[in-house]
């Protein structure tokens, strides 16, 4: 049943983000001797079966996570925070703190979306207060190491829509009077789900979709 409050959706990447969460954390590892450029080149050719097609996100990101971080959670979590620290709180963008803290003035309930996995969303949505409101892509982890698979559903393309109405019964929320902010096309399950959809810093194909329906278009920095 639906709930009675609005929901304000924020996906991360190149919306919260000024840049890609994966893209930004390989260029850390990088930066700090932690992968090898054999490595590297390695991954970039993970990202170009994701680029052309082949692949998509959520099994692009269980297999960088593998790759970069080792088979180890611990490990990965141990980097996420030194990246947070080192790197990415510097991407989050300004206008997106303000949006955020807006929907919270009015008292609406907000949470993060995204296709991302965990270790890169979790510390985003600490840095934004949102007190573990989030979903993301998980990775399946059998004693304390990656498998290489994700937890089903991925966060992604019409996984978003069903894990976001399971988020809005737990939570109350009524999807066709809340918000949901994305850059990109394969969001679009999701933006056609709820009341108010809003393209932020959008792709071209998105850019055109929101002019065709009038949805507004914004750009945070």
């Amino acid at each position: 049943m639906a709930g009675s409050r609005i929901g304000a959706l924020f996906d991360m990447d190149h919306t919260l983000l000024k840049g890609s969460s994966g893209m930004l954390y390989l260029r850390y590892l990088l930066q700090v001797g932690y992968i090898p450029w054999t490595r590297w080149l390695r991954i970039l050719g993970l990202i170009g079966l994701y680029a052309i097609g082949v692949w998509d996100y959520p099994r692009l990101m269980a297999r960088l996570m593998t790759q970069a971080a080792g088979a180890s959670e611990a490990e990965a979590w141990r980097l996420s925070r030194e990246w947070y620290d080192a790197m990415l709180w510097r991407y989050i963008a300004q206008d997106a703190r303000e949006r955020v803290a807006w929907h919270q003035e009015q008292g609406h309930h907000v949470a993060i979306v995204s296709g991302a996995t965990i270790y890169a969303v979790q510390p985003v949505a600490n840095a934004l207060a949102l007190d573990g409101h989030f979903l993301a892509t998980r990775l399946e982890v059998v004693d304390g190491h990656f498998t290489g698979r994700v937890d089903e559903p991925a966060c992604f393309g019409a996984g978003k829509v069903t894990m976001s109405r399971t988020y809005a019964a737990d939570h109350g929320l009524d999807l066709t009077r809340s918000f949901f902010y994305s850059d990109s096309h394969h969001d679009l399950p999701l933006l056609e789900a709820v009341g108010h959809p809003v393209a932020v810093n959008p792709s071209r194909k998105l850019t055109r979709i929101a002019v065709q329906r009038g949805w507004p278009i914004e750009y945070f920095r």
